[in-house]
């Protein structure tokens, strides 16, 4: 009997492997026609990113379109690293997601915590965070919410000096940037204004982290990236040492995990005042040298083809190849401008219609949402059309001088396809 079972969980050992090395390819590849993708438009598409290259708003991209749950379109251009030296951009180069680090992981793991009933949009922060002040002008106050921070009509600040944080508090020290969070001044009473703030999606950053117990880049793989078998995403590539050097001591989980990495290359962000890059550190301040690489407002690495696999579960109603991440009715609620936040146009986590959507260009519907990054990256997302666009520069290499606002746009216009 004994010598049964033995062999019975060995044989689920195999299955369970099996089923997890199922769920870790990408997207099935088909072609823009079957897809009823325009050749002619991408062509265009192509044409719009290699001008841009050209003239110097970005070494280099990858361009990735998702329809029906496959990928239409995956192309690369130009190079990834310019300085010190010249390498070719891959389909498989991981980039510093940035902001939409927001999108993709901080947002997404705060609305599983919503639809468990461990958290609420309703709640105020300082539940979570003890002494985070509310709004108050005079004898007038309002607390602010979850859903204030998701949807940046919190009041809080748009950023913080690192500068001031660090000679004050030393870096890293996670604690004492929140500790600043909960008590620097508001702008403005919460629901009055939308102003687009890192300092809100930090706030949530440790919501979860007190909610879960766990910090958000491990919680974030086990809820979020290692179901969707997205196995070239996670934070620190590198880890930060106490002399303040960074080092490829702690390696990314698709390294630990056996593979080369060669085939999966990090592209470099911006030159620093010692001649160097930053690669496979985050580009954002306050996520590198206060969070320590790992914070909510910044920090995910990521290819188009992992990205492309979160697309299609979010187009699926939060599920891909039998693994749920969200319930549809939450992917509802994230990618919808809730009731009262109309004249906002940002969904609890995304971008639907406010001054930053450009990305989603004039031809997505109304549903259609989106996120950018400050590198360059930026996601697009239209559930009417089953579509998503993902396109992915580092467009701060090697300096940060650049922009990408008008390309992005401009890419969007330019694919069309069947109603």
């Amino acid at each position: 009997m004994k010598h049964i079972q033995l062999i019975t969980a060995s044989l689920c050992a195999c299955l369970l492997l099996g089923l997890t090395h199922a769920a870790a390819q990408p997207l099935p590849h088909s072609t823009p026609a079957v897809c009823g993708i325009s050749a002619r438009s991408l062509a265009k598409a192509d044409s719009l990113i290699n001008a841009a290259i050209r003239e110097g708003r970005c070494p280099g991209a990858v361009l990735e379109v998702v329809r029906h749950g496959k990928v239409a379109y995956q192309k690369a251009y130009g190079h990834r690293q310019v300085y010190p030296d010249s390498k070719l951009m891959t389909v498989h180069t991981i980039f510093d997601m940035a902001s939409c680090s927001k999108s993709l992981s901080t947002a997404i793991c705060a609305m599983q915590l919503i639809e468990q009933g461990r958290l609420h949009t309703s709640d105020a922060v300082s539940r979570y965070i003890p002494g985070f002040q509310s709004w108050r002008q005079g004898t007038d106050s309002a607390t602010i919410t979850v859903m204030h921070l998701l949807t940046h009509t919190s009041g809080l600040p748009p950023y913080a000096s690192v500068t001031a944080l660090k000679a004050q508090y030393g870096s890293p020290n996670a604690a004492a940037l929140m500790d600043y969070i909960a008590h620097c001044k508001r702008d403005f009473r919460p629901q009055s204004q939308f102003q687009y703030s890192c300092l809100n999606f930090i706030t949530l950053q440790h919501i979860i982290e007190h909610v879960t117990g766990q910090n958000l880049r491990d919680y974030a793989a086990a809820h979020i990236f290692k179901p969707l078998g997205m196995r070239h995403t996670d934070y620190l590539p590198c880890r930060q040492q106490a002399d303040g050097r960074w080092v490829s001591t702690d390696e990314p989980r698709w390294v630990k995990e056996g593979e080369a990495e060669g085939p999966t290359p990090i592209a470099p962000t911006e030159k620093q005042a010692d001649g160097s890059v930053l690669l496979g550190q985050v580009h954002d301040p306050l996520a590198r040298v206060m969070n320590g690489g790992i914070s909510g407002n910044a920090g995910l690495f990521s290819n188009a083809d992992d990205i492309a696999i979160l697309c299609a579960a979010l187009l699926n109603g939060g599920t891909w190849k039998g693994h749920r991440i969200l319930q549809p009715s939450t992917v509802r609620l994230m990618t919808t401008v809730p009731k009262g936040f109309e004249k906002f146009g940002r969904t609890p986590g995304w971008d639907c219609s406010s001054p930053y959507a450009s990305p989603k260009g004039s031809h997505t519907s109304a549903r259609a949402y989106c996120h950018t990054g400050y590198t360059g990256t930026s996601v697009v997302v239209d559930p009417d059309n089953d579509l998503a666009i993902i396109l992915l520069t580092n467009a701060v290499h090697p300096v940060d001088r650049t922009s990408v606002v008008k390309l992005r746009r401009e890419v969007a216009n330019a694919i069309e396809w069947s109603r």
